[in-house]
């Protein structure tokens, strides 16, 4: 089929590839604002990919980037720890940059040697550092929680999950686990009402209802409930369309991007990276969301922002980190052995809460 061209908005875009990298987008979302991590964040993921996405790597372009971050680093290292927050962090942050600092030096032996396979290790090992140090500056939640929405399931900050999947008719694997980091400064009442359902157990055991090359999805719990039933009410819980349009202070709640006309801008947590994770929801009801999620198996340079007909209309909540190969080997009807909370689950307010349960078996004795 032909693609169409992008619009005009698109245009700045192009000119560099759009981020398909699950942890750069990840990055690129915290509620930070320090200009010289970020430059250092950029020169060495963007340069250095845009570089190594030739045949034969543009050494130019890497030497020129670790260049600059050196130089960064160099003059800006007040700039860079004043932002830190406590003087725990502040103390292991100047460690950190130390070993930015060592990591930038191996990194030109790697270019003196023309090594081309150790490039894009070492550009992980800087950009790994680089997101300690920005994590470390993210201070209070950046933005009120509306009151319409206050007492749900809130995840004020990230988590990262583990699920496991069972494959029955791949013929490459039987199953596996993968990595998902969710993230609640972006989409709080989403991830929350997701993190609740996991604390539940609500998808364990549950199948894959959708697999067609396009996403992969899950959720609806069958018996005509089409998503949660809370015990404490007997009702559909549902989450409202929630999105953070880039530039905004809190997101954007009840609408679309395109209802509020605001179709040229995009999302902080675009439908870029494959395995991008969203809620599913009736098409034409923006609030009706509750425990039916999906992951897009596309990468934006099949669909640029801007120019993919997701962004803006379904609630993006978090990216799978680490393998996802699997959701090219899932199918329907293979399963979701569990979901589980790595880290983050104190980041969950109003939430389920396993330990506070009272065992369904226990009877009382008079």
């Amino acid at each position: 089929g032909v693609v169409a061209t992008p619009p005009a908005s698109a245009s700045l875009l192009t000119a560099q590839q759009p981020v398909s990298d699950p942890r750069e987008l990840l990055r690129d979302a915290l509620p930070i604002n320090n200009k010289p991590i970020r430059k250092i964040q950029k020169e060495i993921f963007t340069k250095i990919t845009e570089a190594v996405r030739v045949p034969n790597v543009k050494m130019s372009e890497v030497q020129d980037a670790v260049s600059s971050s050196q130089k960064v680093l160099a003059k800006e290292k007040n700039a860079i720890l004043k932002d830190v927050i406590g003087e725990a962090a502040k103390q292991d942050a100047k460690q950190t940059l130390a070993s930015i600092e060592t990591r930038l030096n191996e990194f030109q032996t790697i270019i003196d040697t023309k090594d081309k396979q150790e490039i894009p290790i070492k550009q992980q090992e800087v950009l790994r550092l680089v997101e300690k140090v920005e994590n470390d500056m993210v201070g209070e939640f950046p933005f009120k929680i509306p009151q319409d929405y206050a007492s749900k399931p809130l995840l004020m900050g990230r988590a990262s999950l583990e699920m496991k999947l069972t494959c029955k008719s791949s013929t490459v694997t039987n199953g596996g686990t993968m990595k998902i980091v969710l993230d609640g400064f972006n989409a709080p009442v989403t991830c929350g009402n997701f993190v609740d359902l996991i604390q539940r157990k609500f998808y364990d055991g549950m199948a894959i209802q959708r697999s067609d090359g396009f996403v992969v999805q899950s959720g609806d719990p069958g018996q005509k409930k089409t998503g949660f039933i809370d015990p404490s009410t007997n009702e559909l819980r549902t989450v409202p369309l929630e999105i953070m349009v880039q530039g905004d202070k809190a997101p954007i709640y009840d609408s679309t991007m395109d209802d509020m006309g605001r179709i040229k801008e995009l999302p902080v947590l675009p439908f870029n990276a494959f395995g991008t994770l969203a809620m599913a929801r009736s098409e034409f009801e923006e609030n009706s969301a509750s425990s039916q999620f999906f992951f897009l198996l596309k990468e934006s340079e099949l669909t640029p922002s801007g120019t993919n007909v997701l962004d803006g209309r379904y609630s993006v909540f978090g990216y799978v980190t680490e393998g996802k190969e699997l959701l090219k080997e899932v199918k329907q009807g293979d399963t979701i052995e569990y979901i589980k909370v790595l880290s983050g689950s104190e980041n969950l307010k109003n939430g389920y809460d396993p330990s506070k349960q009272i065992p369904e078996s226990s009877e009382t004795v008079a």
